[in-house]
């Protein structure tokens, strides 16, 4: 796995540069919006945060897969996923951030 992940300590770091925030209550915050998103999603419902994406729960149903390494099949129960569709801004960041 890669070391550049951005992780919630490094959230709260940058709640604390940017709003001032003690590194206490940047934590907290950050935990608190996570947990929101979280239950938000675990209920069902689609979160939306502007100019970034979306994310929504969707059901998967069961299905026979196959092992890779085997061929033998074996079935996938039923599941939910979160997806996450990103907005056409954060697209636009992101490819522009490939052009150098």
């Amino acid at each position: 796995m890669s070391d550049n992940s951005l992780t919630r300590i490094q959230l709260a770091e940058a709640v604390v540069r940017e709003v001032g925030l003690s590194k206490y209550e940047s934590m907290q915050l950050v935990e608190d919006i996570l947990n929101y998103v979280a239950k938000a999603l675990v209920d069902g419902e689609t979160v939306k945060i502007s100019s970034f994406g979306t994310f929504t729960c969707r059901e998967k149903k069961e299905r026979i897969g196959r092992n890779p390494k085997t061929g033998k099949e074996a079935p996938i129960v039923a599941r939910r996923v979160v997806t996450f569709r990103p907005s056409q801004k954060l697209k636009e960041r992101i490819n522009k951030g490939n052009q150098s």
